[in-house]
């Protein structure tokens, strides 16, 4: 989980492609016309052209195509059960309930394998409360740290036999293990605290604009809203 978490933030940061270069706020209204139409599309052809929005973005975008599987096919196992419970004995059905979350997963991959957290959480901030706002935003950083200690506490559990023996004893284990990380996550943020209030924190961690700056890169972006526009517009009421 922790390498597919560190190789979106790479991409993201990393990128050289038109979509990496422009700006959040456009990306983040693109995704989320994808995501309304993904909801409520009433047609399965308007849906397909949806998803195949959502395919080429994912594509230009040059993201690797084990890592789209991976971050975009977990919705799907979740869909799986729904499905099952909903068939009605067609497969328009099912292949609708499945496309729905599949474009939304694939669009929300796009958009943070493009864009750098800063850029996403600071209009985030602008609409959350400041407190909120700041706190998805260490959080972010924060997961990659937990993880990778989480990682290794497991580690160190099958090595020194503490995955063996009886269950009374390996709960206990997993529960001490469960608050050591507890309360080394409570520590390292009082520790982050103290370093941002000796740094002159001034009670906004995010206050940067440039994710609302556009370029000629935001061009493509505009097409792409042109084009999903289009097909809401075609294909609505379309069977």
């Amino acid at each position: 989980m922790i390498g597919t978490l560190g190789q979106i933030d790479y991409l993201a940061s990393a990128g050289r492609t038109p979509w990496h270069r422009a700006s959040a706020l456009g990306k983040l209204l693109l995704v989320a016309g994808i995501l309304t139409l993904a909801v409520f599309a009433p047609s399965l052809k308007l849906l397909l052209a949806v998803h195949a929005l959502a395919w080429t973005l994912v594509v230009t975008g040059r993201l690797t195509g084990r890592l789209v599987l991976a971050a975009a096919g977990y919705p799907l196992l979740f869909a799986a059960l729904f499905v099952a419970g909903r068939w009605d004995g067609t497969w328009v059905t099912p292949l609708k309930l499945l496309l729905r979350p599949l474009t939304a997963s694939l669009a929300a991959v796009w958009l943070v394998g493009t864009t750098p957290y800063p850029d996403l959480f600071a209009p985030l901030s602008r609409v959350l409360p400041r407190g909120a706002g700041d706190g998805l935003f260490l959080t972010y950083r924060a997961l990659f740290a937990l993880l990778a200690r989480s990682e290794r506490l497991w580690r160190a559990f099958r090595l020194r036999g503490g995955l063996t023996g009886p269950a009374r004893r390996r709960l206990m284990l997993a529960g001490e293990g469960l608050g050591t990380l507890v309360v080394h996550g409570f520590e390292r943020s009082q520790r982050l605290y103290a370093t941002m209030l000796l740094r002159g924190h001034s009670g906004r961690v995010c206050g940067c604009r440039h994710y609302a700056e556009w370029s000629p890169a935001d061009l493509w972006v505009v097409l792409a809203g042109a084009a999903l526009a289009t097909m809401g517009a075609l294909l609505w009421r379309t069977p």
